[in-house]
């Protein structure tokens, strides 16, 4: 057996969710993919993937296995970087068109990481908000969350995002915990107006076969671009705000933020999105960026400690509301 192939193969197949998907991103056929997976698998002596009628599901000794094997293939890919930088190094300006919340949640943080790996390459950091074409030809590479449609530039689905719903220890303290996602409505919730105009006042919640939506009320909306306003409040005490894990990752792991209704999960899981034309892909600072950029993501899901899949887009975003209430009362997806 191939060791390196076959661990190359199950960390496309976690990444892509499915032997199918890895084998379009590997460029070989399914089968080639399945057969060697399972002849890691003996090799191992454990079951990394459960085949169900719903397609891959990872356990727990396979989420192990790739947390430890993705570290090491990133160790290894960044040698071969370094190798071949000596002979041809990426260089000149990348413009790079990212979303507030993605620049502050996540990317921003780890651009030294980047920048240690290609000091030649300069990042022009630009902030974009309405995700168009027309977005797409004045950025070399877009970073977006959010469940996009357009045709004339490649988007790969690199990561999604869980949302959380949390307040100030002082808030709660004054006015209580939600015991269930109904209890919502009594409390003073900030919501976040998304980038089409539909006020994101619907938070919805899944546990078991049960679903629930619930209307939340607050003093104060704002728009995605002042996204902050609402979580410095809350962060100040006066609100409840439902944000993205990997966004306010710091704040929920300080204690700053304290998440409630934790057994209760959000069925909107908003896809992480690269954007970029077609001919960026035989720019080699571009290639450098996507694949950077990928990993991120990817460390992110290794640390939820289970794999997070993009939902379908909800119901309210299909066509305009001023509302997310103002549309039927659940989510699909």
């Amino acid at each position: 057996m191939d060791k390196l192939r076959a661990i190359t193969y199950f960390l496309h197949a976690v990444r892509e969710g499915s032997f199918a998907g890895a084998a379009r991103a590997l460029g070989v056929s399914t089968p080639a993919v399945g057969k060697l997976i399972g002849t890691l698998e003996r090799d191992l002596g454990v079951v990394l993937f459960e085949r169900t009628a719903r397609g891959l599901l990872v356990t727990s000794a396979g989420w192990r296995y790739q947390q430890t094997c993705g570290a090491a293939m990133g160790a290894l890919s960044d040698a071969d970087e370094e190798m071949r930088g000596f002979a041809s190094r990426s260089r000149g300006t990348l413009v790079v068109g990212v979303q507030h919340t993605v620049a502050r949640g996540c990317l921003t943080a780890a651009l030294p990481r980047f920048h240690a790996r290609h000091p030649e390459i300069e990042l022009d950091v630009r902030d974009v908000q309405r995700i168009t074409e027309e977005d797409g030809t004045a950025v070399d590479v877009m970073v977006a969350v959010g469940w996009l449609r357009l045709q004339q530039l490649v988007k790969r689905e690199i990561g999604a995002s869980r949302f959380v719903v949390a307040a100030a220890p002082s808030y709660w303290a004054a006015h209580g915990m939600p015991a269930q996602p109904a209890d919502l409505a009594q409390h003073n919730c900030l919501s976040i107006r998304g980038i089409g105009g539909t006020v994101l006042d619907m938070w919805s919640f899944v546990q078991g076969s049960r679903t629930e939506s619930v209307a939340v009320k607050g003093w104060l909306t704002a728009s995605n671009a002042q996204r902050d306003v609402a979580l410095d409040l809350a962060l100040q005490g006066h609100g409840v705000v439902r944000v993205l894990d990997w966004a306010s990752r710091a704040e929920l792991l300080s204690g700053a933020l304290v998440p409630v209704l934790q057994d209760w999960e959000s069925p909107e899981a908003p896809p992480v999105n690269l954007l970029y034309a077609p001919q960026m892909r035989r720019v080699p600072r571009a290639r450098a960026f996507i694949q950077f950029v990928t990993e991120v993501f990817r460390q992110i899901d290794v640390a939820r400690e289970h794999q997070l899949f993009p939902s379908r887009q909800p119901l309210y975003l299909r066509r305009h509301y001023e509302k997310a209430s103002d549309a039927r009362p659940r989510v699909e997806g």
